[in-house]
């Protein structure tokens, strides 16, 4: 049964950094699209950024581009989610998500395996 377990949510003032983890078990970490996802009170799950296999390629949203870096190591079967220069907007429950594919995707649907989620709340 494959696990995912985020952590490192927390309460950040506007302008400042987190760093989310996400470690999964039950399953060959190596060959999962891995993606990171948002959902805000009363707002659908969002896709905030993807990356593949080997890491070497990656996709943001657009509210997100240059400001948060997916990556991950595939000796630790962990994604992380860098975000820096925070918003209130920003401020939502954040969710890892594991695809069994060869490219990544940002429809929340077409992911197999989901987090519990980490509340991230960016204070103004």
């Amino acid at each position: 049964q494959v696990q995912l377990l985020e952590s490192g949510g927390g309460l950040v003032q506007a302008g400042g950094s987190l760093r989310l983890s996400c470690a999964v078990s039950g399953g060959t970490f190596s060959r999962y699209v891995m993606g990171w996802f948002r959902q805000a009170p009363g707002k659908a799950r969002e896709f905030v950024a993807g990356i593949n296999w080997g890491g070497d390629n990656t996709h943001y949203a657009d509210s997100v581009k240059g400001r948060f870096t997916i990556s991950r190591d595939n000796a630790k079967n962990t994604v992380y989610l860098q975000m820096s220069s925070l918003k209130p907007d920003d401020t939502a429950v954040y969710y890892c998500a594991a695809d069994i594919a060869q490219a990544i995707n940002i429809m929340a649907y077409r992911y197999n395996y989901w987090g519990q989620g980490t509340q991230v709340t960016v204070s103004s």
